[in-house]
């Protein structure tokens, strides 16, 4: 049978608005969330809406549901992190500093490898797809324009590794990484200043030159990273002053 239109419609804006809740902190680990009724009326949809949402938050890793207890908010070691709906409500509360190293770290295991197995297995059409997104690069005009092929240059890397699990990866992390992008440019005076290391990536890729690549790859994390913290210190010096 087919679930009412008004469940459909609305049990995922309730989802959306608790896991934003729930990952933002405003309703921390432990908390027992109100009762059924109580919480669908607060949130002005009915007990068969609020049960889809709290089935896929349960699913998300967010929350157990108990007889006689009702829902409770789960620790942060048990939460999806990967999930795309939850690196989203991680980023809409804007990253802290300890989210940003944890991205870093992971994007310094995964994109270096990446970029090492694309130069020595990379297509034609594949470096085609690499070379169109730095070109994208340099042509942006705009913040939101260089993010857009920031993450296409990622993207396309990946797929020339002829990886489907790293491709997958991607598909989850982008909500995380486009943020993380965004905050570095945002932070550089100019937000085209880490073009230079795409191109020494891209170059790699295109002379197959899967250590080279590997090296170019880590440099311009590292960069990125170094310009992340200097950021930080200078808000840390204006907060002080």
């Amino acid at each position: 049978m087919r679930k009412p239109i008004a469940v459909r419609s609305l049990y995922g804006h309730v989802m959306h608005e608790l896991g934003r809740r729930i990952v933002s902190g405003k309703v921390k680990p432990g908390e027992v969330l109100p009762r059924e009724e109580t919480l669908a009326e607060s949130l002005q949809v009915s007990r068969t809406a609020l049960r889809e949402a709290l089935k896929v938050l349960s699913a998300k890793g967010l929350i157990e549901s108990r007889t006689g207890v009702g829902a409770r908010v789960l620790e942060e070691r048990y939460w999806n992190q990967l999930d795309a709906d939850v690196l989203a409500w991680r980023c809409a509360s804007m990253p802290t500093d300890d989210f940003v190293d944890k991205l870093v770290e992971m994007r310094e295991v995964i994109e270096p490898a990446a970029a090492a197995a694309a130069a020595r297995r990379r297509t034609a059409a594949q470096l085609a797809a690499i070379d169109a997104a730095y070109r994208a690069m340099d042509a942006a005009q705009t913040l939101e324009a260089w993010t857009e092929a920031d993450l296409q240059f990622h993207d396309a890397v990946l797929h020339a590794t002829g990886n489907e699990l790293l491709q997958s990866l991607f598909s989850v992390v982008e909500t995380a990484l486009g943020t993380f992008f965004t905050l570095s440019a945002r932070n550089a005076s100019n937000f085209k200043y880490s073009l230079p290391h795409h191109q020494k990536v891209l170059e790699a890729i295109r002379r197959r030159q899967p250590e080279v690549a590997r090296k170019a790859m880590q440099a311009m994390i590292a960069d990125s990273q170094a310009n992340l913290q200097r950021s930080r210190s200078r808000a840390r010096r204006k907060a002080t002053a």
